[in-house]
């Protein structure tokens, strides 16, 4: 046998397309608080590694292959994701850092990184859509201004059902009102009342689903001063109101 045989040269375009996406998607396995997924372009979970499929509560990928979003998550939340998939898959375009709330395996409110790239089959034809999540949270820390304000974060998952002022918030960290709300915005890019408003309706998306609640009783429940407010506020960041959106439901 010749030692000496060097290995066969290829270039990169033939080199990635002999690489089957299953060692790709394998390499996600191992990075610490990447969730990654691959989708058809029916929207069905084709791949999917540990970190996302364990966050939704199965224990094997086997369990959500085939599933789409909304078998997944809420209403609302799985419009959304569908919507940023369609995107991608008809422009052909990736969607990068786009920031997105929903509840962590802990059943607490967090911010999600995501991104989101085309799927191509060897003809270069669009066939899906893949994309990695990540804590923003985690990502975040790296950023001075979170780090400061990471205590009233934590205040606000733990107490978003109830009456939060920014003042209160301000002070579990030691700034000012205003000191606090110009890093808030520095870290997140939106105030902390909205980011308080953002947690409650995607926690009221849940409740609504529970027939035995009355919107009412949803509304007072996440901290809403009435059912009227809370239906603006619900509205605005979901495109329909509560009645609407508990029918859709079914």
């Amino acid at each position: 046998m010749n030692s000496d045989r060097k290995p066969v040269e290829m270039n990169q375009k033939t080199f990635l397309a002999s690489v089957g996406h299953g060692q790709i998607a394998e390499l996600f396995d191992q990075i610490p608080g990447y969730s990654f997924f691959i989708k058809n372009a029916a929207g069905e979970i084709m791949k999917a590694n540990p970190a996302f499929y364990e966050r939704l509560g199965y224990t094997t990928e086997l369990e959500i292959v085939g599933r789409r979003d909304h078998e997944l998550f809420p209403t609302g939340l799985a419009d959304h994701f569908r919507r940023d998939d369609l995107k991608v898959m008809q422009w052909d375009e990736p969607l990068l850092g786009i920031v997105e709330l929903f509840f962590n395996r802990q059943g607490l409110p967090d911010w999600y990184l995501t991104n989101k790239f085309p799927v191509h089959d060897h003809v270069r034809k669009v066939i899906g859509v893949m994309g990695t999540v990540r804590s923003y949270a985690r990502q975040a820390k790296n950023i001075q201004p979170f780090v400061q304000i990471e205590p009233a974060i934590d205040h606000i998952r733990n107490n978003f059902r109830k009456k939060i002022s920014v003042k209160e918030l301000a002070q579990q960290v030691g700034l000012s009102a205003r000191q606090f709300d110009r890093k808030f915005q520095e870290a997140f890019g939106i105030s902390p009342q909205q980011f308080v408003i953002k947690t409650r309706i995607l926690a009221a998306c849940d409740e609504l689903a529970n027939p035995g609640q009355t919107i009412a009783d949803v509304a007072y429940g996440l901290g809403f001063c009435d059912q009227s407010s809370f239906t603006v506020h619900f509205r605005r960041h979901m495109g329909v109101t509560p009645l609407q959106y508990r029918k859709r439901l079914g």
